[in-house]
C-alpha cells in the first residue's frame, strides 16, 4: 500500500523573473499610466500648511500662596479648602474636549485672513465656500448628492438663520465641525504633560491663526472650569458686602446725627437711646469688616485656582507646506502600478509561475 503524499504549492522565482523579463512592454505600460495618475494627484491636490504650538500645563501642587492664604483664612475663622485638587478634566481629556462639539462649534466664528489678505472672513465662510478640494473628488461628491437626494426620507433640520446650536447643528453645520475636527490634532505628552496643538489648513496664516485661536480658547475653557465656583463664591461675597456696607453706613449717619442734634440733653434715656445706636453701629461695623476680609480671601481663591499655562513654542506661520513631496507621490503611484502589474500576471500566467508538488510523508 502505497504512503500518503500530501501536496504543496510553491512559488517558482525563476519562472516569475523570466516572465518579468519578457513582460518589460506592459509592465512600462503600467508604470507609466500610473505615473500619469500621480503627477495629476501631485499636482491637483491642494496645498496644506500646518501649524503647531505647545505648552505646559500648571500642576495641582500646594505653593507658597496657597500656605499664605490658608494661614490667613484660619486666623479669620475660616476653611477655604485651598491647595485641593477636585479637577475632572485632565490633560489626558485635552484632545476629547477639543474635538467635543461645543467647542467645535465655538471656532466657527474665528475671523481670519489669507496670506494674499484678499480674503477676510470667518472660519466657517472659509471652509463652506473658499476650501479647495482635488479634482477626483468631483465624482465622489456628486454621487454623494445624487444618493442623499434619493434616500432622503423627510426634510432635513434647517436650524434658525445663522444661530449655531451645538445641540442640534444643521447638516451643513455637522460636516464644517467634522472638516475642523480632521484639520485639529491634539497630542499630550504622558511624561511631561506637554500638550502639542496641531492645525492643518489651506493657508499658512489660517493654520497658524486658527492654532493659536485654539489654545486660548482652550486656555479660558480651563481656566473658567477650574475657577467656576470660586467665582460664584466670589459674586456672592461682593454682594453681602455691599449689603453690609449700606447697614454700617446707614447706622453711621442715624448715630450721627442722633449726636448731632441732642448734644446738649442730659436727659438718661437719650443717653440711652445714643448707646443703643452706637452699639448697633459697631454691630454692623464688625460685620462689615468680617466680610470685607471674606471678600479678600474669596478674591485670592479665584487667583489661586486660575491655571498657569507656559507656553512652551508659541504658532508661526509656516513657510512650506506639509503636503508629501511630488516626488514621493509619483514614486508611490509607480510602484503601485508595478505592483499591480506584478498581480495581473501572479493570476494570468499561475500555471507558469506556481508549482504543485509532492511532499514525502515524515
Amino acid at each position: 500500500m502505497e504512503e500518503y503524499k500530501s501536496k504543496k504549492v510553491i512559488l517558482d522565482y525563476f519562472s516569475l523573473m523570466n516572465i518579468l523579463k519578457t513582460d518589460k512592454k506592459w509592465m512600462g505600460v503600467f508604470v507609466t499610466i500610473a505615473a500619469i495618475l500621480g503627477l495629476a494627484v501631485a499636482f491637483g491636490t491642494p496645498k496644506e500648511y500646518q501649524s503647531s504650538v505647545m505648552l505646559a500645563p500648571e500642576t495641582a501642587t500646594s505653593n507658597n500662596l496657597t500656605s499664605s492664604i490658608s494661614s490667613l483664612a484660619s486666623m479669620v475663622g475660616m476653611d477655604m479648602n485651598f491647595g485641593n485638587s477636585d479637577d475632572a478634566i485632565y490633560p489626558e481629556l485635552y484632545p476629547d474636549l477639543i474635538q467635543s462639539s461645543d467647542f467645535l462649534v465655538n471656532l466657527f466664528s474665528i475671523q481670519v485672513e489669507t496670506k494674499d489678505g484678499a480674503l477676510r472672513t470667518d472660519y466657517y465662510d472659509y471652509l463652506k465656500n473658499h476650501n479647495k478640494k482635488g479634482w477626483w473628488t468631483a465624482p465622489a461628491r456628486w454621487l454623494h448628492v445624487l444618493v442623499e437626494k434619493l434616500t432622503a426620507d423627510d426634510v432635513p433640520y434647517q436650524g434658525d438663520g445663522n444661530k449655531v446650536n451645538p445641540f442640534r447643528l444643521t447638516k451643513e453645520q455637522y460636516n464644517i465641525a467634522h472638516n475642523i475636527s480632521k484639520n485639529i490634532d491634539c497630542l499630550v505628552d504622558k511624561k511631561t504633560s506637554v500638550i502639542t496643538i496641531e492645525v492643518t489648513d489651506q493657508d499658512p496664516v489660517i493654520a497658524a491663526t486658527m492654532a493659536d485661536s485654539i489654545r486660548n480658547r482652550l486656555q479660558t475653557f480651563i481656566t473658567n472650569y477650574r475657577t467656576q465656583k470660586a467665582r460664584n463664591d466670589l459674586a456672592y461675597m461682593e454682594k453681602l458686602f455691599a449689603e453690609a456696607k449700606e447697614q454700617y453706613v446707614k447706622a453711621r449717619q442715624q448715630f450721627a446725627a442722633y449726636s448731632d442734634a441732642n448734644q446738649d440733653v442730659i436727659l438718661q434715656t437719650y443717653r440711652s437711646k445714643q448707646e443703643d445706636l452706637e452699639n448697633d453701629m459697631q454691630l454692623k461695623y464688625n460685620a462689615y469688616t468680617q466680610v470685607y476680609d471674606q471678600l479678600q480671601l474669596s478674591k485670592a481663591k479665584v487667583q489661586e485656582r486660575t491655571p498657569a499655562f507656559t507656553i512652551v513654542q508659541s504658532a508661526s506661520v509656516p513657510i512650506k507646506h506639509s503636503n508629501k513631496s511630488k516626488l514621493s507621490v509619483l514614486l508611490t503611484f509607480m510602484f503601485l502600478g508595478a505592483v499591480c502589474r506584478v498581480m495581473v500576471l501572479l493570476f494570468s500566467r499561475r500555471k507558469e509561475i506556481f508549482r504543485i508538488v509532492a511532499s514525502e510523508p515524515k
